[in-house]
């Protein structure tokens, strides 16, 4: 991706919060401005002595900077609420966009940023913690960090995304992120490009914990999970004890699965539990 241009202190303040639920954004405007408030408000006490001349200037810088900041940083972190609910507004549109779109070259249309946040927002649809980072820094390239959503403090998955239309992603980007996998001993990657691997690519992730997802396969999986989601919030309440049986890790791999219907062989028709690491991996596993 290409690399960020520099920002002040307030925009990556914004862009700090903005990547936290836009609810949190509200909680850290109010909690800020009441610290910050009761910093403002505490009276300076004269030096009696000399020696007390040190601590009272340090105390009137606090209250100086805390009577300003009482105001500017819960407006900030106003405005990183407002842009966290905005995006997450536009990613839902982008991947409506997309799955109502009959040809994966629709990808082609998007920005870079764009296709980031597809990529990110598709993860999310499978049950993962996404963390944007941003990309084309020190990071290795890295633009978006999974974590299962139930296991925050667990395992780590690093995500690249390359919106390349004319040429093929190569090897050396996938090598590039395994190396970036050893160093922060993450369990697995993800190589997205909205274009096509070389033969070079496959062959190297073939085998590793590193799964390549091109154009029209990035597709399907915006479709199934959409899917996937939109069943799970349209089909009635059940009792407890009636409830459907949750997805556990792939058996091949350990990855999260997602429902899939069987579209060919004797099974046609039929639902089970797929590996979302599908066709690197073909794990699978029965619904009871």
């Amino acid at each position: 991706m290409a690399k960020r241009r520099k920002t002040s202190p307030a925009e990556d303040v914004m862009d700090l919060v903005a990547m936290l639920p836009w609810w949190a954004g509200l909680v850290l405007s109010l909690a800020s401005y009441l610290l910050l408030h009761g910093v403002a408000s505490q009276t300076v006490a004269p030096a009696a002595a000399p020696a007390q001349i040190g601590a009272m200037v340090t105390h009137t810088l606090w209250k100086t900077m805390a009577t300003v900041g009482q105001y500017v940083l819960p407006i900030l972190c106003l405005a990183g609420a407002g842009m966290s609910a905005w995006r997450r507004k536009e990613r839902k549109s982008l991947v409506n966009a997309a799955v109502q779109s009959e040809a994966s070259d629709a990808l082609d249309g998007m920005s870079w940023r764009e296709f980031e946040m597809l990529v990110g927002e598709g993860f999310r649809l499978q049950g993962y913690q996404v963390v944007e980072t941003g990309g084309g820094g020190a990071d290795g390239g890295v633009d978006l960090v999974l974590r299962r959503s139930r296991d925050a403090g667990g395992e780590k998955f690093l995500v690249q995304c390359k919106q390349w239309r004319a040429f093929k992603v190569g090897v050396d980007v996938v090598r590039e992120l395994y190396g970036v996998m050893a160093a922060k001993g993450a369990a697995g990657g993800f190589v997205v490009t909205s274009g096509q691997f070389t033969d070079a690519a496959v062959n190297f992730a073939s085998g590793r914990n590193v799964t390549l997802i091109d154009g029209r396969k990035l597709h399907g999986l915006l479709r199934e999970a959409k899917a996937a989601v939109t069943r799970s919030t349209t089909r009635p309440a059940v009792p407890a004890s009636a409830a459907p049986p949750q997805a556990s890790n792939c058996p091949v791999c350990a990855k999260p699965m997602v429902r899939r219907t069987a579209k060919r062989g004797a099974n046609a028709g039929g639902e089970f539990w797929g590996c979302t690491g599908y066709p690197t991996c073909r794990g699978t596993r029965p619904i009871p």
